[in-house]
């Protein structure tokens, strides 16, 4: 299985940042990402400035048949399409999308780590994939995502709120 994490705290010319998060599940499913499972939509403080917009994220599970980097390069496109300009790390974005686990892969390279080399220190990517996929395993860690929330530091486990709102799947 493939884990993304889909995060947004600017508003776009798309609309809010639900819209954007919305929009960016459905260029997926065009560019051939099957979207098995999304979690609920979860809101977290900007880090590491608490003061800029606050950050809603989602885990999602897919299949892909493609290669990781062919994913990657989808992935990028629409980012650009939805507006997202390349800033300073930690600014605020109408739409970011990681891939946190490509099939257990592990990978170093300039343009890709696999996995996601801060992932298991993250409770915006970690309690999506306990909420979507409890038997998630971290590739190098071997842990479970419940493991890796519980040793997060309490302040990490109790700023982010889980909303009962979920990502807009256009069916055609």
């Amino acid at each position: 299985m493939i884990h993304l994490n889909i995060g947004s705290n600017l508003n776009s010319i798309h609309g809010s940042r639900y819209d954007n998060i919305s929009i960016a599940i459905n260029l997926l499913i065009e560019e051939n990402v099957k979207i098995k499972k999304t979690s609920n939509f979860y809101e977290t403080p900007s880090y590491p400035n608490q003061k800029l917009p606050k950050f809603l994220n989602i885990g999602v599970l897919v299949n892909y048949k493609d290669n990781v980097s062919k994913l990657l390069s989808s992935l990028n496109l629409i980012e650009k399409k939805i507006g997202r300009l390349k800033t300073k790390k930690n600014d605020p974005r109408v739409i970011d999308i990681d891939i946190v686990d490509f099939k257990g892969k592990i990978e170093d390279s300039d343009n890709l780590i696999l996995p996601h080399p801060r992932a298991h220190l993250r409770n915006f990517v970690l309690y999506p994939i306990l909420e979507i996929d409890p038997k998630w395993s971290h590739p190098i860690l071997k842990k479970n995502p419940q493991f890796l929330i519980n040793n997060l530091s309490l302040k990490s486990r109790i700023e982010i709120t889980r909303l009962q709102k979920n990502v807009k799947i256009n069916h055609d």
